[in-house]
């Protein structure tokens, strides 16, 4: 299931504004944009092959909060697919989120609460479903990262190594938003230890740590997801989407 290495914008959602959180605290939350669609639309100005959208407020609360942003990022993002996480914990919400025309959902909490939810879900959905493993010392958390659990990551991807599932997002929390550079030892164990792609997200600080991800794209690693070092001027998305073209 390899494929060409992806370097993906990441949209947060809060109250409908695009923000970005600091190791997945909630009262740590810098606005970068009030229309998440002209967010996206400046995006779009480049190359890219996929968004990636986080419901941080359906994170929380355990159901999807920010439909309506939601759509606009999916029709400014019309010919390239765009990826949702976030408070998808049913079938139903499964299904609401793919009808919206997005391209996959990411299931994290639920993953490690109802492992077999997931699996029904891929195989009603081919493709379209990322399980997302955001992890805190080698544990993973849950409930919007408000909550750590004892379950180990390597344990809960394995769970999913024949469900059919497209994708693991990987993000160290401690990294993410802090422009440390990703935790790639970590993402590339975990690529090496299961046949799903790994996508590598938390802490991308500049283009160099987007090609340093690339080099592992043999070894499993399908992309790397960048947030605020985009929205800080740190990372030129044309820059570096050209040296990955050229690497």
């Amino acid at each position: 299931m390899k494929g060409p290495f992806e370097l993906i914008p990441a949209i947060d959602l809060m109250q409908g504004q695009c923000v970005r959180l600091s190791q997945g605290r909630y009262d740590a939350a810098t606005v970068y944009g009030e229309d998440p669609g002209r967010v996206a639309s400046g995006f779009m100005r480049h190359p890219v092959r996929r968004m990636h959208v986080v419901d941080l407020d359906g994170a929380k609360a355990g159901h999807p909060c920010n439909a309506e942003a939601v759509g606009a990022i999916v029709s400014a993002c019309s010919g390239i697919p765009v990826q949702l996480g976030g408070g998808i914990r049913s079938l139903e919400a499964v299904e609401s989120a793919l009808g919206m025309g997005l391209e996959r959902v990411i299931l994290g909490t639920v993953a490690l609460r109802n492992p077999d939810l997931v699996r029904e879900a891929a195989a009603r959905f081919p493709g379209r479903i990322a399980v997302g493993i955001d992890a805190r010392d080698g544990r993973v958390a849950v409930e919007g990262w408000l909550e750590d659990s004892t379950a180990e990551v390597r344990d809960v991807a394995r769970r999913f190594e024949d469900a059919g599932v497209c994708a693991l997002i990987h993000t160290d929390i401690s990294r993410d938003g802090m422009l440390t550079g990703p935790n790639l030892e970590a993402s590339v164990s975990l690529a090496e230890a299961v046949s799903i792609p790994v996508i590598v997200s938390g802490g991308v600080s500049c283009g160099d740590d987007v090609v340093a991800a690339s080099r592992f794209a043999d070894r499993g690693i399908a992309g790397a997801i960048v947030g605020r070092a985009l929205y800080t001027g740190a990372l030129d998305l044309a820059e570096t989407l050209e040296r990955l073209a050229c690497s």
